[in-house]
Order: structure tokens, then sequence, then C-alpha cells
């Protein structure tokens, strides 16, 4: 490229404009945006220096002349790093493959990535047995010859990284770290060139190495990769014997070290890995090696792994930006390991209390395990403890519920297990009204729920006795209970954003329902049983008895009940009330006329179809009468 020569300033700009219109079109066809700092890049000594002021036209002359001077060496410039349209420039190739995300580039850059690495990790181990099998080397020239080439691996692996290749640096290191690991191996389990305190002291050096890479480089892919060593150390030192104190030890070393690095670095799957290796070690140490008499020992070191973990989810430090491509692992850390953790804790107490025949405290410990939930929930953020996020709240809550719930069957049974879960939902119904929480008002419909379904499906033994005996005491408690949940939903402040379910409105008729259903049940349960021990018993000879005298007995309590019901209804001003009083009475309706002909004899079917009448008559009577104005306010509706 030529100069440019003189000329006036309007030409010599126009020149100027041609270039840059060349260089924006080359720019594009590479898909490279001009930065604006080339011409700085490129005369750094001019930007330096201090123009001294002029007048405009001088000015815009001098500063024509300097870009004339500059653009030819930026175009070369740029021409040099870009040969042609149809090649990629090399610079431009590196930012693509780092920043693309595709699946193509996750195969060839991640899966295939870890592959190789567990394929010479396989490679290594197949060589050293070959060598081994063949006696190529000593045993001590095996050892060092791993360790050399280990130290070698990860040495060289800086190299690459100091070169943005990042991620094969990573796996450099990975593949180093592993040779390390089992030439140490070989030298303790194999050929027994050193004890178990050395091999165990040197493969610490090796994790807490790896760890102080990934802390300087601020790699979280190499501090999982030291986790995995540190946690793969006792497999590989493992001698068949049973060493409670020193494996546990330390794992609680190795899960405090994780605790600090994820309250320091947003490192959140950090916090899973330990957790999930800490379980898998707890495990398979008590399927070998646990015995009663070391109960102490091991309920202190499953009380250290449960606090460290139920604590942690306060502790970790979370990623600020919600489109990180890890951030389900925070979810994992904030969801997942907290109940995990809650889980695996109460079992393994549960089974520990067993193992030395302590059933009486079970129950005690399910107590415990909600009370210690609900003070985490309750414990204020200080320090490095950050305050609790919406649904770690609620999860703590859940856990603590549900323990509460899951002590009333580990304590009581029959009748105590339904009126334990019946005033647990009440309790929890009145707090959700108190606190305005809509999580605890759906736990505690959970509750009602399960204690529903034992009152009607966990009955005690029927009783000659009517009315004063254990079941319908049982059924007396669910009437109250779901009479306050009514009350409470009443009163309560209504918000007509929450979904049906959980409208205070709806829970309170669904209460009132239940509360009308339980009395029939309630009444139901004691005629058949006062008429079964009374005529029946057992003997089918006298089953025409018991049927005529039941059935008799059922009708006029219905009709008694729906004229009661009906008469709160007109007292009440409910038409919801006065509803239901018409279904049960249509009820009565269908059963005098169905049942009743077959099976009442001639006289109690007389007075089956007169009291019917009666009430039938009554009923209507008091609707025409129009005591509530329903047709004025129905001619006003329409």
């Amino acid at each position: 490229m030529t100069p440019m020569g003189p000329g006036s300033l309007e030409e010599q700009v126009a020149e100027l404009r041609a270039r840059v219109q060349r260089l924006e079109r080359t720019l594009t066809e590479h898909g490279i945006a001009l930065e604006a700092d080339v011409v700085a890049k490129q005369e750094p000594a001019r930007g330096a220096e201090a123009a001294p002021i002029q007048p405009a036209p001088v000015a815009a002359s001098a500063a024509a002349s300097n870009l004339a001077e500059t653009a030819p060496r930026a175009e070369e410039a740029w021409s040099e790093r870009m040969p042609g349209p149809g090649a990629t420039p090399q610079f431009a190739a590196k930012e693509t493959a780092a920043g693309d995300g595709s699946l193509e580039s996750r195969i060839g850059s991640q899966w295939f990535n870890r592959i190789g690495i567990l394929a010479v990790l396989i490679g290594v181990a197949w060589f050293l047995k070959f060598a081994f099998d063949n006696h190529w080397i000593g045993p001590l020239g095996r050892v060092l010859i791993g360790l050399v080439s280990g130290a070698a691996l990860i040495a060289w692996s800086e190299r690459f990284r100091t070169h943005r290749f990042v991620a094969f640096s990573y796996s450099l290191k990975a593949v180093g770290s592993g040779v390390l690991y089992l030439s140490l191996w070989a030298a303790f389990s194999v050929y027994h060139l050193i004890g178990s305190p050395v091999a165990f002291a040197a493969m610490i050096v090796v994790t807490a190495f790896n760890g102080f890479l990934a802390w300087v480089q601020d790699a979280e892919l190499l501090a999982l990769y030291a986790i995995v060593g540190g946690f793969a150390t006792p497999l590989l030192l493992s001698t068949g014997q049973n060493h409670e104190v020193v494996l546990f030890s330390y794992l609680l070393v190795m899960d405090a070290a994780v605790l600090a690095l994820v309250a320091l670095k947003a490192w959140s799957r950090l916090l899973a890995s330990a957790f999930l290796g800490t379980v898998l070690f707890f495990i398979s140490w008590s399927i070998e090696f646990y015995s009663p008499d070391q109960f102490g020992t091991t309920a202190f070191f499953l009380a250290c792994f449960f606090l460290i973990f139920a604590f942690a989810p306060r502790l970790v430090c979370l990623r600020a930006s919600d489109t990180d491509s890890f951030s389900v692992w925070d979810s994992l850390a904030e969801v997942v390991v907290p109940l995990a953790n809650a889980a695996v804790g109460f079992f393994g107490f549960y089974l520990l209390l067993d193992s030395v025949g302590s059933g009486w405290a079970q129950p005690w410990l399910a107590v415990e395990f909600a009370v210690f939930y609900l003070l985490v929930l309750r414990l204020p953020s200080k320090g490095a403890l950050r305050g609790s996020p919406a649904v770690l709240k609620g999860l703590y809550l859940a856990v603590a519920v549900a323990f509460l719930t899951i002590a009333i069957p580990l304590k009581t049974q029959g009748r105590w297990l339904t009126i334990g879960w019946l005033a647990e939902g009440g309790a929890l119904m009145w707090l959700a009204a108190r606190t305005e929480l809509k999580l605890l008002r759906a736990l505690a419909g959970l509750c009602l729920l399960l204690g529903l379904g034992a009152l009607v499906a966990v009955n005690p033994a029927a009783s000659v006795t009517p009315f004063f005996n254990e079941r319908f005491g049982t059924y007396c408690v669910g009437i109250a209970v779901f009479a306050l949940v009514a009350w409470i939903a009443a009163r309560a402040r209504k918000n007509e954003e929450e979904g049906w379910l959980l409208n205070w409105p709806v829970l309170a008729a669904m209460s009132v329902v239940l509360v009308n259903v339980l009395i029939l049940l309630a009444v139901s349960w004691e005629i058949h049983s006062y008429w079964w021990y009374l005529n029946y018993r057992g003997d089918w000879r006298l089953l025409h008895d018991y049927q005529m005298y039941a059935q008799f007995t059922y009708s006029a309590f219905f009709m008694l009940f729906g004229a009661a019901l009906l008469g709160v209804g007109f007292w009440r001003r409910s038409a919801f009330l006065r509803w239901q009083a018409l279904v049960l009475l249509a009820v009565s309706i269908g059963k005098v006329f169905v049942v009743d002909v077959e099976e009442l004899s001639q006289g109690y079917r007389i007075l089956s179809f007169l009291g019917l009448g009666a009430l039938l008559l009554a009923v209507s009577f008091a609707y025409q009468r129009d005591w509530l104005n329903l047709r004025s306010a129905e001619h006003k509706t329409t």
C-alpha cells in the first residue's frame, strides 16, 4: 500500500474513510469486531504525547495526517493476522472454541476429556501390572518412575495453562495425580517399600497440593480432583481391619476442609461430593465392622458429620449469577444435601439406638430432630453464617414437621396415633393462621389428612356401652379438631390469590362438611354396635331382628340430624348448612322408600313413613313462610 500523498483536507478525509470501510468489510468477513483502540495500540507514543492547541483547520489537517500515517500500518497488521477470507485467524479460532457451548463442543472438550483421563489411568495401571509380571524393573525403580512421571505431568500441565489451554491442563493434572496415587499405593500395598503412615502422609501431601493449586488458580475442577483423591486415600490404604477412629477423624478433617472451601468460594458442588463420599464410607464401615460396644464412638462421629452438613447450607457461598452453568449444584447444596442429611442422620441414630436395645428413646429422637431444625430455622445470620433463603426456611420447617409427625406413630398406636396426628394438624393450622405461611398451612392439611385416614381406618374395638367408649371418644376429638379448623379458617385473613385448596374459605367449608360427616359416622357406628351385640352377635337366625332395629334407628337419626342441621342453617342464615341438610333429607327419603320398605316390620314401617312425612311437611311449611326472605332475594337477583 502506498502512503497517502498531499492534497486538500477533504481528499485526505475521503481517502481515510474509504480505507476504514475496506477494513470493516474485511473484519466482517472474518466475524471479528473492530476494536476502538487499534490506532492507540499501533502508535502508543503518539497517544501519550500532548498535542499543542491549534486552530481548527490546522488541527484537522494534523489529525488527518496522523490517521494517514497510522491507517496503512493498522491495515497491514490486520492483513497479517487475517490471511484471506477463506482462512480462520488463530486467535479467533481459540476464542470461538473457548466460548462455544454446543453439544459438539461439550463432547469434544469435556466428555472426551474425562474419558481420556480414565483411559490413561487404566493404561498406566495395566502397564504397571505388565511390568510387574515381566520383572522389567525392580520394585523401587517402578515406584520412582511412577512418582517422577506423575510429578512431571503436573509440572508440564502448567505450560498448557499459561498458553490458555486450561481444560487440557486440568486433564494432565488429574492424570498426574492419579499416577502419584497409584505409585504410592503400589509402594505400600504391592511392594511393601513403605509403611501405612508414610503412604498416608504422602497421599495427604498430594491431596493438599491439588487443593493449594485449586485455591491459587481459582479452579473448582482442581478442588474436585483433590476431593476425589482425598476420599480415595482410605480405600487405597485399606488393610481390611477396623480403624474407626482414624478413618472417621480423617473424614471429619476432609469435610471441615470442604466446608471452609465452600464458605469462601462459590464451589457448591464440592459439598455434594463430600457428603456422598462420607455417607458411602459410613454405611460401608457400619455394615462391615459395627458392633454395639462401639455405640458411643460411632454416635459421636455420626453427630459430627450430621452437624457439619446441617450447617453447611447456611455457610455455602452461592454464585451471584443465576445463569451460571453450574447453578444446579447450588440447588443441590441447598435442597438435596439438607434433606439427605436429615434422613441419613435420623436413620443412623435410629439404628444405633435399636442396636443397644433403647427403642424407648426412638420417638424422642424424632422430637429432638424436629426441635433442632426449628432452632436452625430461627438461627440469625451472623458472620459467615448467612441468612436462610426462602427455600431453605421452607425446607427446615417441612423437615421439623415431618419429624414431629414421625414421632407420633413411634410413640403411640391405636386411638392415640389418630388423636396425635389430629392434634398436630390443628396446632399447625392455628400457627399457619398466626404466621400466614402457606407452607405451614399445607403441612397442617397433610397432618389432618393422616389423622382423618387413621380415624376412619384404625378403629378401636366396638363396645357394648354406647357412646361412652374409646371409638366414640376418638371421633369426638376429630369432630372438635375440624370444628376448630373451621373456626380458624373463618376468622383468618382472606387472600384471593391463593390456590383453591389453600384458600381459607374453602378450608372452612371443607371442615364444616367433615364435621357433619364425622357426626354421622360416629353415631352410625354406635347404632351398629348396639344392635349388633343386643340382637345379632353372629347368630344368623337373629339377623332379621338386627337389620330391622338398626335400619329404623338409622332412618330416625338421619331425619333428626337433618332437621337439626336445617334449623341451624335457618338460625345462622347459612345457605351452605341448609343445602347440607337438604341433601341429608334427600338421602333419608331414598332410604325410607327403598330400604325400610323391605327391612322393617309393619309397625316400624308405619312409624318411619309417618316421621318422614311430618318432617317434610314441617320443612315445606318453613320454606313457604319464607322466614329468610329467600323469594325476595331471588327476585332482586333476577
